[in-house]
């Protein structure tokens, strides 16, 4: 059914004469050949580096198989969730569960390990090194770390266990009995009646927490606990990227407010889900926040002209940390507004990015019907409004020196890359969940589809 292609198939092409400034030189190499009557279109994963992926097919009957770049595992009864599909972070090993018989099993490089009747939080260490999981079997959960089998408890939280970003630390919360207490590097942290997400320091070297404890919720570092509050908003906890800051938002009764180092900021009626955030040199806060029937963008602890609504991923710092930018909505139009400044009001904004240099922004727009669906697409880079198509924007990504932005559009159910504003060669698709990556200044990768049924690792260089 599946086979993986030997040949490599490399073409040359100049991009269209009209494409003055930005031609294309691009190369082709066949990495697969896929029998997409029988994917799982959901399952589909594609590397951290953009150059491979996993998927699951159907197997004659019931039975499915993973494959790895086109090369299919043994058939198994089953496969995990759609997002048990895990690569290493330096993408050169895969992980997944899968079940033989009444047996389930993690899978890792096509070998079978360790045994659960349910498995939560597969990941891999930021080395690609080390590999942990939590699992369930007879009724008691533990986690197991690079083989190795941890303590038997009653319950394991959500999305753990946690690497610290050296790798060389591992943590988790676990449930006894009633009581909810955070396991790290093996040693178990004191009784709350419930643990939210955990979080280490970029350096390592510390670990943060919500907890609740006799109705309240307090924020828990290396065991040193905070102020009670009536609640910690979900997600909210964020640590600085220099690791000496701590920022989160909590609430009071009726109010909300941001908590900075442990002062709390102005209260309001509700703080956006997933903020605050700092700037990349540590040294700012921002976050969105709703006072009565408008929402501000709060940097420093300055308000923002009011709006009637904050987009997602919003808002968000130039990587030199002295601009600020976020999607609002103005009335029925939604903008960008880029250090206080209004750009123009669309149906729909969003994917907005600063370049490595800070100096430029880009973002996508979408263009809706009166039914409210999106009908055209482009994106906007400095201002300025690019090429109209049926689909286009996902992910915006500039080059590291700031001066190429890419990303994959569509027109006519086929799909392509736009460099600079210049479409590139047209695929049957640009594979799913593949990000369009920069090598260097001046070169590019990604996965797409032609001829029904081929993966290409399609390779760019700008001229």
């Amino acid at each position: 059914m599946l086979a993986r292609a030997a040949t490599l198939i490399v073409c040359v092409l100049l991009a269209c004469a009209q494409m003055i400034g930005c031609s294309r030189e691009v190369s082709e190499t066949l990495v697969a050949k896929i029998d997409f009557s029988s994917w799982i279109r959901r399952s589909l994963t594609v590397s951290p580096d953009g150059k491979r992926f996993g998927c699951v097919f159907r197997y004659g009957g019931d039975r499915l198989c993973v494959s790895l770049d086109g090369d299919p595992s043994r058939p198994y009864d089953g496969v995990g969730a759609e997002d048990s599909i895990v690569f290493t972070p330096d993408s050169k090993h895969i992980a997944y569960i899968a079940r033989l018989d009444d047996k389930w099993f993690v899978v890792l490089d096509g070998k079978l390990g360790g045994i659960g009747d349910v498995f939560k939080g597969l990941i891999f260490s930021p080395d690609s090194r080390r590999i942990a999981y939590a699992a369930e079997l007879g009724g008691k959960w533990f986690v197991v770390v690079d083989g190795k089998k941890g303590k038997r408890y009653d319950g394991i939280g959500e999305g753990h266990p946690v690497f610290s970003p050296d790798s060389k630390r591992v943590a988790y919360a676990v449930k006894l009995g009633d009581k909810w207490f955070v396991v790290v590097d093996g040693k178990e942290g004191k009784r709350y009646n419930g643990i939210g997400g955990l979080t280490f320091t970029p350096d390592s070297k510390h670990i943060a927490y919500p907890a609740q404890f006799a109705g309240m919720w307090l924020v828990v570092v290396d065991g040193w606990e905070g102020k009670r509050y009536d609640g910690i908003v979900e997600d909210s906890l964020m640590l600085s990227p220099d690791s000496k800051r701590m920022a989160y938002a909590a609430g009071l009764g009726t109010e909300r407010f941001v908590v900075v180092d442990g002062k709390e900021g102005k209260p309001y009626d509700a703080v956006h889900k997933g903020g605050p955030i700092f700037s990349p040199d540590s040294k700012r806060v921002a976050y969105a926040a709703k006072l009565a029937d408008k929402w501000f963008v709060v940097v420093d602890g300055k308000e923002s002209d009011p709006c009637d609504g904050i987009g997602r991923r919003s808002p968000i710092f130039s990587p030199d940390s002295k601009r600020v930018a976020y999607a609002a909505l103005v009335g029925t139009k939604e903008l960008i507004v880029t250090d206080g400044s209004k750009g123009k009001g669309y149906d729909l904004v969003g994917g907005h990015v600063f370049s490595p240099d800070s100096k430029r922004v880009a973002y996508a727009v979408g263009v809706c019907t009166a039914a409210g669906l999106m009908s055209e697409a482009f994106v906007v880079v400095d201002g300025k409004e690019g090429k109209r198509y049926d689909v286009a924007g996902a992910p915006l990504v500039f080059s590291p020196d700031s001066k190429h932005v890419a990303y994959g559009a569509q027109r006519d159910d086929r799909q392509f890359v736009v460099v600079d504003g210049k479409k590139g060669k047209r695929y049957d698709g640009i594979l799913a969940g593949s990000r369009v990556v920069f090598d260097s200044n001046d070169s590019l990768h990604y996965l797409a589809r032609k001829n029904r049924n081929e993966i290409y690792l399609v390779q760019e260089t700008i001229k």
